[in-house]
């Protein structure tokens, strides 16, 4: 069960973070080149972040369920899932929020001005999220090997 436990933390983090990264780095300058504007590429990010959300409303259950189970580095791991936690509430409403500026060309257009600090906070919140994810995972690996330890002197 451990095992099983630790590699679906493994996969949740790679999934979520991962694929941020990987769109974030890649799919998203590709896609403006491609598309010839960024806005037209927005149109598929404002439909991307809505299944990256959720994928992280998922990762964040099997993160809280591995800090239910293992004790070491539990109060800084979960301090580290918090800030992810807070910050994906945040970045739920500010898509929201973000998406009602957005319909059609000329509409974002008319409210880039608007629209690019708004787009900007979004932009850090994330970052700062992925380095709360990143530390968790660090972290994690820590608690599993202090308690690995701790179960090889028991038995």
């Amino acid at each position: 069960m451990i095992a099983l436990r630790r590699f679906l933390l493994i996969a949740a983090f790679a999934f979520w973070q991962g694929g941020f990264t990987f769109y974030a780095a890649i799919v998203v300058p590709i896609g403006a080149e491609v598309l010839g504007s960024s806005a037209e590429q927005a149109r598929i990010t404002r439909l991307v972040t809505w299944n990256l959300n959720l994928a992280g409303a998922a990762a964040l259950a099997v993160f809280t369920l591995d800090i239910l189970k293992v004790r070491q580095f539990r109060r800084s791991r979960a301090i580290a899932i918090a800030v992810a936690a807070l910050i994906l509430i945040a970045l739920v409403f500010l898509r929201e929020h973000l998406d009602q500026m957005f319909h059609g060309e000329q509409a974002y257009l008319d409210s880039r001005p608007a629209f690019r600090p708004w787009h900007r906070t979004y932009l850090w919140l994330s970052t700062v999220q992925w380095a709360a994810c990143v530390a968790f995972l660090a972290l994690s690996v820590l608690a599993w090997r202090a308690a690995d330890r701790a179960a090889s002197t028991t038995a």
